[in-house]
């Protein structure tokens, strides 16, 4: 009895030790979590430097800073900088004629929109202000800079200009300010194209919950646009907008564009008047079925995490499949790798269809220049220029949307479906006209087997781009971080008063 009773005490004990180990442990984590995020400074309403929001929140902040991490490649994605132009040289044909044929690179991190955007050769060479191919809007999804200028000047004005006009003005990275109130640090719409979108469909953005915002912050960038030229008051200025009005389908935004005559570029070979889809995510996104089941795009690229007692959404935006364990297994109950190669099936299937498609439409742009070649009119080249249109648009879309044939298997393959359809009825067309010309053979097909040789066939000079690429980044660069570091010199950092309730 003397033995059990002894027994007991100590196992009781025990007990007592490990009950009170457990309560301190609760107790010091909920002292972290309270005393984690004492503001250190106030921040202004326009504030685009992101270490300066890093003070009051450091564990977002530190968990931002591995977006600088490009070591992780997936199979069709992944933060590593890819030249896509050289892994598929096809595209260099296909917007021959437009910017992306220069150069064309895999999206790295958040952490290098500016830098990236800055090299790459769509960009040009600007010498200054006014000078260079590219307009100022250019510049609106890469800085929080972006909003601070929108405040400062008005959204027409910051629109208006080239874009090495603010070159120095926007040098902040993609952060903080372009998703969050500096007051209340609520999720915000820093973009106006959103809003106006919005408005555009009869809804009101401001009525969206909280969980409907974790995706509409990304939808500010990750979504399909053009530039309006001709808005009323506002003539001349490439204006952002979204092509939403009638829908955000593949169709009814043809429709939207081809209503409005509108067309990003006149192909350099085809002559067709192109669209070029810009990477319309969100629209791709709200089609399958983790929109369907109320999954944000932060539940996926942005999961939470618990550091210190504080849960906090981890600002390490990336691909899921390098965070399996807390973007898809708190769902998803598989094995890691049997749920990587999920994606990778899903994705391999869709790109058969989408590379068939490709070698289709530089088959139709390289025979409707034979067509021109050989006499044909405006007339007889009408309805075959739409058809090349209307299939490369759909290729666009379903390419260019990135994680589209993951987010959308279905969608995505049924666009991709519908765009060989009218390559195939385009190129029985050109068939027929190239007949009509005296021309009864296959047309015969160019060496652009490697980027340099598909950039040589539609008349780049490469080495001159380069050239001229490295002389802006010596010179012009330069000065614009020299002006930046002078302007945020006077920014200041006014501290939060400890006696402030």
């Amino acid at each position: 009895m003397k033995m059990k009773n002894k027994i007991l005490f100590i196992v009781t004990a025990i007990v007592v030790f490990l009950l009170g180990l457990l309560a301190s442990s609760i107790l010091n984590r909920k002292n972290e979590a309270k005393f984690k995020y004492v503001p250190q400074v106030e921040l202004s309403e326009n504030e685009p430097r992101n270490d300066e929001w890093g003070k009051n929140f450091p564990a977002e902040y530190q968990s931002f800073l591995q977006t600088t991490d490009t070591s992780f490649v997936s199979f069709q994605g992944g933060s590593a900088m890819r030249d896509m132009l050289d892994e598929d040289s096809r595209l260099v044909v296909l917007w021959a004629g437009y910017g992306f044929s220069k150069d064309y690179n895999q999206g790295r991190g958040h952490q290098y929109a500016v830098e990236d955007l800055r090299n790459t050769l769509r960009t040009g060479a600007p010498k200054g202000k006014g000078d260079g191919p590219m307009p100022a809007t250019c510049w609106t999804c890469k800085s929080p800079d972006v909003p601070r200028l929108m405040n400062e000047q008005g959204i027409a004005e910051f629109y208006k200009g080239k874009w090495a006009d603010k070159g120095e003005e926007v040098v902040n990275p993609i952060g903080c300010a372009d998703c969050h109130d500096s007051k209340t640090m609520k999720l915000t719409i820093s973009r106006p194209a959103l809003v106006e979108a919005f408005e555009d469909m009869g809804k009101d953005i401001n009525q969206a919950t909280h969980q409907e915002m974790r995706s509409l912050v990304c939808a500010q960038c990750h979504v399909e646009y053009y530039f309006d030229k001709n808005l009323p008051g506002k003539e001349g200025i490439p204006y952002l907008k979204f092509p939403w009005k009638d829908g955000m389908s593949v169709e009814a935004m043809e429709k939207y564009y081809d209503e409005l005559n509108f067309k990003d570029w006149t192909h350099k070979l085809s002559r067709a008047p192109m669209l070029k889809a810009q990477h319309p995510g969100y629209e791709t996104y709200l089609t399958g079925v983790h929109a369907d089941r109320g999954v944000s795009c932060a539940d996926c690229h942005m999961p939470y995490k618990s550091e210190g007692g504080q849960k906090f959404t981890d600002h390490h935006i990336q691909s899921p499949l390098n965070n399996v364990a807390n973007a898809c297994q708190v769902c998803h109950r598989e094995d890691a790798d049997k749920l990587k190669l999920n994606v990778f099936e899903r994705q391999q299937k869709s790109t058969e269809s989408r590379l068939k498609l490709e070698d289709a439409l530089v088959r139709m742009h390289v025979e409707a220049k034979k067509c021109w070649d050989l006499g044909a009119t405006e007339e007889q080249m009408k309805d075959i220029l739409m058809d090349i249109r209307h299939a490369q648009w759909r290729w666009d879309y379903a390419a260019a949307a990135h994680g589209a044939s993951f987010h959308s298997p279905v969608e995505t393959g049924r666009v991709l479906a519908s765009g060989l359809d009218k390559a195939t009825e385009g190129r029985v067309k050109l068939a027929r006209l190239l007949a009509e010309l005296g021309h009864n053979k296959p047309v015969e097909m160019p060496d652009i087997s490697t980027k340099e040789k598909a950039q040589a066939y539609i008349g780049l000079d490469a080495e001159k781009m380069e050239t001229d690429k490295a002389e802006f980044k010596k010179t012009l660069v330069p000065q614009w971080l020299e002006a930046a570091k002078k302007r945020e010199a006077t920014y200041g950092s006014k501290k939060v008063s400890m006696n402030k309730k």
